[in-house]
């Protein structure tokens, strides 16, 4: 009798453990989303980092993902009416109109897609007709960057989750694999398991000590897409299967370059030059990670100990009143921005936040499995 009345005060214990970890990873989230609506209290207004720019370019879409990913987890509706509000100024349409080809001009139609299956509202054919628009071009070598994969690649395999038609997931994992194999000879390690982030940066470049570039928010941009294509995809298929060896591939050398403090640098494996923490990266790979032990992809007791901390070290980000952190600003490698601080301010914060909620709100889910 007492071996059975401590087993069940064991497992209420962990009930309420879970509980409150859940708790403050759901509070954080939501301290540096509310930061940054009250911040861009009005979505339709233009950016203004250098020049201006419309506020549907690449990096509010990664916000407007990571708010849809914590409205999944907190359903309160004035995040979709912010969302709803900055679709319809943009009429749904991809930044500079049907006939974009360019990746990051395309990534908003993610939010456009999953707003208008959530609520029915707007409408997603603009979204088909620039994807029919490209797809029409026959060619699948626009991707020359391994950051277009996460900003377009789910756009096509969502389109046809929703639509049945053949056409997008074909072009999307055509897409895919030129990147993959042939972009500079190829784009992806498969011996290192991590992405080189464009033709410039295979070998035989390397960075000062030797080692091979592999830039941390790169290949959570890959390691990101491929959990939100999978997600669309039956398990069953072959294309779920071929992406799922990539992710496996991805998962195990990431495991690897985590530092003991939780964070990833923003050199994967080169640390000289670049040795401090990097929060968009860790926050893709935190993603990526409980994203893949929910589904049974990823052990627990080989991938838990990694994501708790990294929730650990992304709970070190965060200021009092909601700004991030250890956020690299935007460019193609791991010089671009530095120093990366706590204090120092990215050029862009918008993907930083949209990271650090996909982070957030995948672990939150993880907690429950």
């Amino acid at each position: 009798m007492r071996i059975k009345r401590f087993i069940f005060l064991c497992l209420v214990c962990c009930v309420f453990a879970t509980a409150f970890a859940q708790q403050d990873v759901l509070q954080t989230a939501c301290q540096t989303n509310d930061y940054f609506m009250l911040r861009y209290g009005d979505p339709t207004l233009p950016t203004h980092v250098g020049r201006i720019r419309e506020s549907n370019l690449w990096t509010r879409a990664v916000y407007y993902e990571g708010l849809m990913a914590l409205y999944s987890i907190n359903p309160q509706q004035r995040y979709l009416d912010y969302a709803e509000r900055w679709c319809d100024h943009h009429q749904w349409q991809p930044r500079g109109g049907i006939k974009a080809t360019n990746a990051d001009n395309q990534c908003c139609a993610q939010t456009y897609i999953e707003l208008h299956q959530l609520t029915g509202k707007g409408t997603l054919e603009p979204t088909k007709e620039n994807l029919q628009e490209q797809m029409a071009t026959g060619r699948v070598d626009y991707w020359t960057w391994i950051d277009a994969i996460q900003m377009a690649m789910p756009v096509y395999i969502k389109m046809y989750a929703i639509t049945n038609d053949h056409r997008y997931l074909n072009y999307g994992m055509k897409s895919y694999r030129w990147t993959r194999n042939e972009c500079g000879g190829g784009c992806f390690n498969t011996k290192e398991g991590l992405w080189w982030r464009d033709k410039d940066y295979v070998p035989p470049y390397k960075e000062k000590d030797g080692k091979n570039c592999y830039w941390s928010r790169g290949n959570g941009w890959v390691y990101a897409a491929l959990v939100r294509c999978m997600n669309e995809l039956s398990p069953k298929s072959k294309e779920y299967k071929e992406l799922r060896k990539d992710f496996l591939l991805m998962s195990k050398a990431l495991l690897q370059c985590q530092h003991e403090d939780g964070f990833w640098h923003a050199s994967l494996v080169s640390d000289a030059d670049y040795p401090t923490p990097e929060m968009t990266g860790t926050a893709l790979f935190l993603y990526g990670m409980s994203w893949g032990i929910r589904n049974g992809l990823l052990k627990d007791k080989d991938y838990h100990p990694a994501c708790d901390k990294a929730w650990t070290a992304l709970q070190s980000c965060i200021h009092k009143d909601g700004f991030l952190g250890w956020c690299q600003g935007t460019g193609k490698d791991p010089s671009a921005g530095q120093p990366v601080t706590f204090t120092s301010i990215p050029d862009f914060e918008d993907y930083g936040t949209g990271c650090y909620l996909l982070g957030l709100s995948e672990y939150y889910k993880m907690l429950t499995k």
